[in-house]
């Protein structure tokens, strides 16, 4: 197959763009379909350039091997959410956040909780799915707007991923920028603070008044949850685990296998007759609560195995779509020739920033949007005489943060699929995300908190 020529490529990533763009922001359907049928019409066009079936088949296998890992880390959080619920460890949760937080400060007290604990365990997936779906379920419980809600979760989780020695894209965007780790993560506050500033003021000023639950409701709510579950303080056991795991930097599949084990031995403690069966089942279909309140019902039956198999199968179709993509050289053909005409530290930060917006857009994967524009722009950030710290920033900004705003994302799909609630509903409250960018061009243009190469101490912006 010919070399794909830029005019070429830009069309057809248009073209894709717009399809899936209507089909699943205007009139909302699930992405599967449309993804196929974009998959369609590109193995369509490769065949009319001449490619053979054996490159498209390759293509979609190297599109698949990049998520492996996170597919089967979905699958286990999905049992684990749903043993989580079984053992009471996620009602508990709730009891202790109807007690200890107000109402009134609850959508910024999630967003420094669940910053503190990403903080912690450097994984923004599993930080959304255990303390942030229990937030969830207190703050919907209180009435609190979802979306609202989720953007503080998925900003939190996002944070603490970003800023986190322990994060597998912190470590990605250091290593593909060749920056030290430490350096990379303290040259990220220049964006990440004031992000986090503007992010917190405003959970706080929309949060003030997001609660319409009774305290009379309330405390039904907390009744019922500690009539139908085994609410108790040893439920911090699994949470003290998952820290205890990360401190000693063990992988994130290790640790929810751990986690698992210990949570279904509590289970067994519990309710020593638990039949294997009935075990079996919790893991592979999820919890279904029966309480006396239909709400609770809703916010508790969820979890298992075959929940997360929408989202994966999502993913694996995006995925074979981002690596036929790739496989054709559609991305790099429209990357590559910006390279050339950038002569500014703020055009080409912005530059890299929306090519790591768009390879998320256009392939859907996290790290793709880092180690694409990363390979791409190494060079021009080097003959300006930036500092590799400035562009693994900026790989960060544009790329790993954004993947939770994309509804064929995987981080974004992950979280839909988690807290029950459709990306484009939660899009607009995760200012963290939305900011991250914004104030990393401010900086490219303004030379605020830019790094640049030994010896170099001005620049023309």
């Amino acid at each position: 197959m010919k070399n794909v020529k830029f005019s070429e490529a830009i069309t057809i990533l248009v073209i894709m763009l717009v399809i899936l763009g209507t089909a699943v922001i205007k009139f909302e359907l699930s992405p599967q379909i449309p993804v196929l049928f974009v998959i369609a019409l590109i193995m369509f066009w490769a065949k009319l350039r001449g490619a053979s079936w054996d490159d498209v088949h390759k293509g979609i296998q190297d599109g698949i091997s990049t998520a492996i890992i996170p597919i089967f880390i979905f699958i286990l959080i999905g049992a684990l959410i749903a043993v989580w619920i079984k053992a009471g460890i996620i009602p508990s949760i709730m009891v202790v956040g109807f007690k200890l937080i107000s109402a009134k400060w609850f959508v910024p007290s999630t967003f420094i909780v669940c910053s503190l604990v990403g903080l912690s365990i450097g994984s923004g997936f599993t930080t959304i799915s255990t303390i942030g779906l229990a937030l969830f379920a207190v703050g919907s419980a209180m009435g609190i707007s979802l979306p609202l809600l989720a953007g503080a979760i998925v900003s939190g989780a996002v944070f603490g991923d970003k800023m986190s020695p322990l994060s597998d894209s912190t470590n990605l965007a250091s290593a593909i920028a060749g920056s030290d780790l430490f350096e990379h993560i303290k040259n990220m506050m220049w964006s990440t603070i004031p992000s986090f500033i503007v992010s917190f003021i405003l959970f706080w000023i929309l949060g003030s008044s997001a609660s319409s639950m009774s305290s009379t409701k309330i405390a039904h709510t907390t009744a019922i949850l500690q009539q139908d579950f085994p609410v108790s303080w040893w439920a911090l056991l699994p949470i003290l685990l998952m820290f205890a795991c990360a401190w000693r930097h063990i992988p994130a599949i290790a640790t929810l296998f751990i986690n698992i084990i210990v949570t279904v031995v509590m289970i067994f403690c519990q309710a020593p007759h638990t039949s294997l069966k009935a075990l079996t089942s919790l893991l592979s279909d999820g919890f279904v609560a029966h309480t006396s309140d239909a709400s609770v019902n809703a916010l508790l039956s969820r979890g298992g195995i075959t929940s997360m198999m929408g989202t994966v199968s999502l993913i694996i179709v995006t995925l074979s779509l981002g690596g036929i993509l790739m496989q054709f050289h559609v991305v790099q053909s429209a990357m590559e020739p910006l390279v050339k005409h950038l002569h500014s530290a703020g055009s080409l930060i912005t530059t890299t920033i929306l090519s790591g917006i768009g390879v998320n857009l256009f392939v859907g994967e996290q790290y793709l949007s880092v180690i694409l524009p990363g390979r791409a722009f190494k060079e021009a950030f080097h003959d300006m005489k930036l500092s590799p710290l400035a562009l693994s920033r900026v790989l960060e900004d544009g790329g790993s943060v954004i993947n939770y705003l994309i509804p064929w994302g995987v981080a974004g799909l992950f979280t839909a699929s988690t807290l029950s609630i459709p990306v484009m509903h939660f899009l607009p409250f995760v200012f963290f995300s939305i900011c991250s960018p914004i104030f990393s061009i401010i900086s490219g243009f303004s030379g605020i908190g830019l790094k640049w190469a030994a010896g170099h101490k001005t620049a023309k912006n």
